[in-house]
Order: C-alpha cells, then sequence, then structure tokens
C-alpha cells in the first residue's frame, strides 16, 4: 500500500472523535490516485476497503472509485475479471461506462485465453438493454470481435442489426469491426459493399479487408487493395508479405519485401521480427541460400534481437536449403531454445538423412529437461525413414507413447509406414495399418504406395493406388503414381490405359507444376506456365545431354516412364 494509502487509511480509522473528519475532496483525490498507481491485486483490494469503509464519500464520489477501480481491475494486465465481475455484481446503479467495461474486459479475455466469454458478453449486452441503457459506438466493436472470434456469423449478423438499430453504421471503428466479422464469416461481397461506402476509411480498414481476401485465397484482390493504399504500415506490409508466403506464392513475397524496403524512407515503416520470420519461410519455401543469408546479415545490422522466434526460423530456412552446419551454428548460438526450436534442429537433420545427429539432439534436449511434442517426434520418425533406421524407427514409435506419453496422430502412423516400406517391410506395414485406432488417411496409403513403386511391388502397389483412386477418384497424383510404377516395370500398355481413364475422366494437374532455383541472388521459377525463355533453352540442351547418357546407359525404360508421367501431369 502507497503511503498516501497508509495515512489516509490512519485518519480514517483512528481519528478521534473530537478531531474533525478528513476532508472529502482530500480522501477522494488520495484514492483516486491510489487507483491509478495500483500495481496488483493485492493493493486493488486494499484500496477497495478504504472506499467501502470511508465514512465522508457522498454516493456519487464513491460510485466514481468504484468505477475507477472496476476499470483497472477489469482490464489492466495486472487485474482480476472474476473480481472485476464481483465488483460490477454490486454496483446499484450501473451506467454505460461500467457495462462498456464489462463488455470490453469478457472480449479481451476470451482473446487472450481462447476461452468462449462470447456468451457473456451477450448476456451483459441484453442485461443493459433491460435496465433501458442504450449502447453507444464503443459498445459494439468488442461483441463484434467476439462473434468474429467464434466466426459466428447469424449471431453477428444479429449484432450489425443492433448496429444499425442504434445510429452507429457510420462510426469509424464499429465499421472496421463489422468488415473483420464479414470477412472472418466468409461475405465478403457483403464486406466489400461496407467497404467501398465507407467515407472516412482509415488503415485498420484497409488492412481488414486485406487480411480478409488473404484468408480467403483472393491473393490478387488483396494485393490490388495493398497498392491502392494512400498509408500503409508495419501490419499492413506483414500481412501482404506473410499472406502470399502462406499462399504458395513465396517469390513474390521476396519482391514485396524488396520494395518495402525501398519504399521504407518514405512511409517511416521499418520491418520487424514477423516481417523477417516471414521472409525466412519464403526463403526456405525456394531455397533461396543467398536471399537468406542477407536476410541474416540484415537481422544482425538492424539491431533486431534474435529471439528464440527468429532463430527457430533461421534454422529453419538453413535447414530446407541444405545448409546443416549453418543451422546449427545458429542454434548453438541460441541463448533459449524452446520445444520449437529444439524440434527444428531434430528436423534440420532429418530432412538431410542426418539420422545419428537428430538422435544425439534428442539427448540434448531431454538432458535440457525440455519435453518433446508431438512434432518433434514426426521429425525423429522423418530422420528414420530418411536415413534407413528401422529399428530406431520401431522404437521411436513405441516410446512416444509409453514413456513420452505422446499418443501417435495420424501423421505419426503415416511415418512409420514409410520407414517400414522404404525398406521392404511391406507385411509389417500393413499389420501396422490394420491395428491403427484412426481412419487411415492418403498420406499413410500415400507412403505405403511410394514404397512399392521404390520396391517394384506391383501387386500391392496396384491394390493401394486403386484404392486411394476409389477414395478420391478426381485426384490425378494417384494416376501418376501408378502410370509410373507401370512404367519402372516395362508395363506401358497398362500407362496407356490409365492414361486413357485419366482422357474419359477430364483428369488434369489442377495447379501446374512449379520449382525454382536461385544462382547468384536471383531466384528463377520454372512451371508448365511459362518459364524465363533464356534459361530455358539452355537447360533444354543440358537436359536433352543427359538423356542421351543415360539412354547410353541402359536406362532409356526409365526416361520413357518419366516422358509419359510428364504428360500425364
Amino acid at each position: 500500500m502507497s503511503k498516501k494509502l497508509q495515512m489516509v487509511s490512519y485518519s480514517l480509522l483512528n481519528s478521534p472523535a473530537k478531531v474533525s473528519p478528513p476532508n472529502k475532496e482530500s480522501t477522494k483525490l488520495i484514492l483516486r490516485n491510489a487507483i491509478d498507481e495500483c500495481k496488483n491485486m493485492r493493493e486493488l483490494k486494499e484500496i477497495h476497503t478504504q472506499i467501502i469503509k470511508s465514512p465522508c464519500l457522498q454516493t456519487n464520489d464513491h460510485h466514481s472509485l468504484i468505477t475507477r477501480l472496476l476499470f483497472f481491475c477489469a482490464l489492466s494486465v495486472s487485474g482480476s475479471l472474476s473480481y472485476a465481475t464481483n465488483v460490477f455484481s454490486h454496483i446499484k446503479r450501473s451506467d454505460l461506462y461500467t457495462y462498456n467495461i464489462m463488455i470490453r474486459a469478457n472480449a479481451c479475455k476470451s482473446s487472450e485465453t481462447n476461452d468462449t466469454h462470447s456468451g457473456k458478453c451477450l448476456k451483459l449486452y441484453k442485461q443493459m438493454l433491460c435496465t433501458g441503457i442504450s449502447p453507444d459506438c464503443l459498445t459494439f466493436p468488442f461483441l463484434l470481435k467476439e462473434c468474429t472470434k467464434r466466426l459466428d456469423g447469424l449471431v453477428g449478423a444479429s449484432v450489425y442489426g443492433q448496429v444499425v438499430k442504434f445510429g452507429v453504421c457510420d462510426d469509424v471503428f464499429v465499421q472496421n469491426s463489422v468488415i473483420s466479422l464479414f470477412m472472418a464469416c466468409g461475405f465478403v461481397t457483403s464486406a466489400r459493399m461496407l467497404f467501398d461506402e465507407m467515407s472516412n476509411r482509415d488503415v485498420v480498414s484497409w488492412n481488414a479487408m486485406i487480411i480478409g481476401y488473404l484468408r480467403s485465397g483472393d491473393l490478387d484482390v488483396a494485393l490490388d487493395l495493398f497498392r491502392r493504399m494512400k498509408k500503409r504500415n508495419i501490419f499492413s506490409w506483414n500481412s501482404i508479405i506473410t499472406g502470399f508466403v502462406q499462399g504458395g506464392r513465396a517469390r513474390e513475397a521476396l519482391e514485396l519485401f524488396q520494395e518495402m524496403q525501398s519504399s521504407s524512407v518514405e512511409e517511416m515503416v521499418k520491418p520487424d521480427k514477423i516481417t523477417i520470420a516471414s521472409v525466412l519461410s519464403a526463403c526456405a519455401y525456394l531455397g533461396a541460400i543467398d536471399h537468406g543469408k542477407w536476410v541474416h546479415g540484415y537481422l544482425r545490422r538492424s539491431g533486431l534481437d534474435c529471439d528464440v522466434v527468429i532463430g527457430t526460423a533461421l534454422v529453419d530456412m538453413y535447414g530446407k536449403c541444405g545448409c546443416v552446419e549453418r543451422a546449427y551454428g545458429v542454434f548453438k548460438e541460441m541463448p533459449k531454445k524452446d520445444t520449437l526450436a529444439w524440434t527444428a534442429m531434430i528436423s534440420v537433420f532429418a530432412l538431410n538423412g542426418y539420422g545419428k545427429e537428430a538422435f544425439d539432439t534428442f539427448r540434448e534436449m531431454e538432458a535440457e529437461g525440455v519435453r518433446p511434442n508431438h512434432v518433434t517426434f514426426v521429425g525423429l520418425l522423418s530422420a528414420c525413414a530418411h536415413s534407413g533406421l528401422v529399428e530406431k524407427g520401431r522404437w521411436c514409435f513405441v516410446m512416444m507413447r509409453h514413456v513420452y506419453l505422446v499418443e501417435p496422430h495420424v501423421y505419426h502412423y503415416a511415418c512409420m509406414i514409410d520407414i517400414l516400406s522404404r525398406a521392404g517391410l511391406f507385411s509389417e506395414a500393413e499389420r501396422l495399418i490394420r491395428s491403427m485406432p484412426m481412419e487411415p488417411d492418403v498420406f499413410v496409403w500415400g507412403a505405403l504406395l511410394g514404397g512399392c513403386q521404390m520396391h517394384g511391388n506391383v501387386e500391392l502397389g496396384e491394390k493401394v493406388a486403386q484404392y486411394l483412386i476409389d477414395l478420391d477418384p478426381l485426384n490425378h497424383a494417384f494416376y501418376v503414381n501408378l502410370c509410373d510404377m507401370y512404367a519402372k516395370a516395362g508395363r506401358f500398355d497398362d500407362v496407356k490405359k490409365t492414361r486413357n481413364l485419366m482422357k474419359e475422366r477430364g483428369i488434369r494437374k489442377e495447379v501446374p507444376g512449379c520449382s525454382s532455383v536461385e544462382v547468384d541472388g536471383v531466384v528463377h521459377e520454372f512451371s508448365m506456365k511459362g518459364s524465363p525463355k533464356v534459361v530455358k533453352e539452355e537447360l533444354v540442351l543440358i537436359l536433352n545431354g543427359l538423356s542421351k547418357i543415360m539412354k547410353n546407359g541402359g536406362f532409356g525404360q526409365y526416361i520413357r516412364g518419366l516422358s509419359m508421367e510428364a504428360q500425364v501431369s
């Protein structure tokens, strides 16, 4: 308790009867300042006690102080929503301000804890209406925020009806909240209509629309809006860059990052940790090691802390670009490592075929007292698959459940099937599939099919491929795998039959194949849609030369099979 509060407490409780009572205004001022200076709930409860016991406070003063106390208790990081709820329930004359505090507190608490407090928000709102209090523009943003979090378009539409009823449609904060709700719930046309009709759009309005389009997969529309923005903040840049990375257009994400740097002086926007993490993901996706190194250098030059999130992103990027030593160097320099960081390093070793190193890292992780999660075991099982460690894989699959209490998910089974299939242990793989407590998915069957292709087990491969085709008859990948297996076995008549079946069913690859390579810091992208002409001509010459060498070496049937697979794709 502050010294001022101690003095007030003493004067309130210990003054002799003949001494005049403390001045009302001074008491009110000291208590108000004490609330403003409050640092934790213990102090707040002491202040609350003094407010209740103070004999000199009038009703209005008492209400004013309790309302101030409620604000701290409900919305401060050091506060307590349960205590605030109790305080609110004892307020005799709740007004719009106190209701807005509680609605906001419940909405924010829901977002932080992933609890569903939205029912409480709506109950408070209905209770407020029943007492004859009309909402204002500060009431609705938090009600709409709750509906957005729950993706509850039906309730959200009802709340929007209340917005219209009480005439706060023109408030920019309410409009932004409605746009976020509509975009999150898939009401894209309605959101765009509201956005276009807004007379006063701010940066939040634009960001809400851009994020909505990115989430719905309309990347080009999002980019068009982004280009039209007159004022962009770091959130705008991070949203568009991250959206393009997650949407599979990593090369364009890197171009946007370069554009961000050139415009940073004019817009006063500098890349932050979120930007860096997204750009590193783009580099990892493309295998753009030179870009990744530059970003790593930028991180050092800019003075941004290499925290566990950025460190993990660097490890992942270097690992996916094949630079295992650099990945390990970053990992060793990290002052703090959480489960994700250890798992990233294990996954890097797994991806690059370093099975022993993956398990050595796992033992270090245990020694540091860091508990593995289900993703850690995906990394370990993948390490076994890529390194041919069948016994290690069996051990890992058993130990994850019995020692680490991690129940295998379907993707753990897929990894284990991959280990067994790569080793040609098809009977054991089939037994494991039959023992699965859940329905095997396409990844489980796909792992078995991959092993059949590798070892030329056409009989089993046909059954698996046919099962997958029956499961998803429009998926081109299963037909391609079947054709590839037939081609490697020299059964080209069956390849033609499968291709004809695809034509009859109108099956083509939905997304054109695409790959990229970085040469001298420039990312070149190759796809069925088109490739750089000069580079393409040079590559054709090289590939034709390799084809002749392979034919002379007795690999003619594989070339023929790959040619047919390309035609199918």
